[in-house]
């Protein structure tokens, strides 16, 4: 009979027990969740709403006050009507096209010397120097390159003078030919910055036993490269390639500092079209629909990265 009665206590006190955790639960944790609640405010109030704006606004003429619905005209105009826009897609493909070879290409061979150098005190001292202009503001240094197109003052007419070859000096920025491809050269040699950190950390993650195999196998250094390296951060080839096409979508600062669009549409890109419709003409609705169209593009892009650009060897380290 006690044991009979013990057993009928048992649910109770789990009852009670329950109870009590579920209290214990919320009093232990709600503080963590208030604590919460001022970055998801700031997050929906600064990105997700902003972002459902502009879905939203996309298909209607606004002019951050008024608005009327105007269906799919905001797209149409961007191919049909707007030369400015039409110009820009031009204009950034090739931007986007010459920086996605340079990022995925001049900071790996950095990486690779860095990585392959046998004093590693050196190799040390070389990474922090080349990692230290990324602390310069991007403005700071874009004013740098403006003066050094300068056509009076400026450095690069000025090497052309000094060398004897005054007949090569040009108005840089002020040659529909030129301009973009001043822009693009922005940052020369490109060997600086987040893609070459990537590349080292991606290199220092490769277990060494593949380079043991390969120098027991006899590959030389440039097989190796291509055998092994590359191969195994290929992962890291995925990241800079989707964020280096993302980031000269998006961009627009160099455009605007260096020629603002000029001369006539030659340096155009959409990003600028964009704020110029905003902020210049105040067409709020027609840079919403420029803005829904560069994430249309940038989130196909990125699924095509993630399906098919795929590291044929996964390696996974064992734990020690």
């Amino acid at each position: 009979m006690q044991a009979l009665g013990v057993d009928k206590r048992l649910p109770v006190r789990a009852g009670r027990a329950r109870k009590h955790g579920a209290g214990g639960w919320i009093k232990k944790y709600a503080p963590i969740y208030l604590f919460m609640v001022p970055t998801f405010a700031l997050l929906i109030g600064f990105t997700y709403y902003p972002i459902g704006s502009a879905l939203f606004h996309a298909f209607y003429r606004w002019d951050g006050v008024n608005k009327a619905f105007v269906g799919l005209r905001n797209f149409e105009q961007m191919f049909t009507i707007d030369p400015n826009f039409v110009s820009s897609l031009g204009n950034v493909l090739r931007l986007t096209v010459f920086r996605v070879v340079v990022a995925m290409t001049i900071p790996l061979v950095v990486a690779e010397v860095l990585f392959n150098m046998r004093n590693k005190h050196m190799a040390y001292i070389w990474r922090v120097i080349l990692v230290v202009p990324m602390v310069v503001p991007s403005v700071v240094l874009i004013l740098v390159w403006v003066f050094i197109y300068d056509p009076q003052m400026g450095v690069l007419n000025t090497l052309l003078t000094l060398v004897g070859l005054e007949n090569l000096k040009q108005i840089w920025l002020g040659d529909a030919r030129l301009a973009l491809w001043c822009i693009a050269f922005f940052n020369f040699p490109w060997v600086s910055g987040l893609n070459l950190l990537i590349y080292i950390a991606g290199l220092d993650a490769i277990s060494p036993e593949l380079f043991d195999a390969a120098a027991i196998d006899g590959a030389s250094r440039l097989r190796r490269v291509f055998s092994v390296d590359i191969p195994m951060i290929m992962g890291q080839f995925k990241l800079i390639f989707i964020m280096t096409i993302i980031t000269q979508l998006q961009n627009f600062q160099d455009v605007l500092i260096f020629t603002r669009g000029g001369p006539g549409q030659a340096t155009y890109v959409p990003g600028l079209v964009l704020y110029q419709s905003a902020f210049l003409y105040n067409k709020m609705g027609y840079a919403s629909a420029i803005g829904v169209f560069l994430f249309v593009v940038i989130f196909t892009i990125s699924v095509i990265n993630m399906r098919l650009i795929r590291s044929s060897v996964e390696y996974v380290p064992e734990a020690e």
